[in-house]
């Protein structure tokens, strides 16, 4: 269990240093026009990125049912 615990920390840490953030819940892309679509519970996003909570968000996933 530690050694699991070390690794996720080592983890979240190396991702905090490539200008990249964590973002946490279930969120999910917009259908196209096949019905295919992106969900997900763990993003790694840009931080310099404006546009991911209007393209990528908790909406999309009831949207797409």
């Amino acid at each position: 269990m530690r050694i699991i615990f070390l690794l996720s920390c080592l983890l979240l840490l190396a991702n905090c240093a490539q200008n990249s953030v964590m973002k946490f819940g279930k969120k999910c892309t917009l259908a196209d026009a096949g019905g295919a679509y992106e969900k997900s519970f763990i993003w790694l996003v840009d931080r310099d990125n404006k546009t991911f909570n209007q393209k990528i968000n908790k909406e999309n996933c009831k949207k797409n049912i």
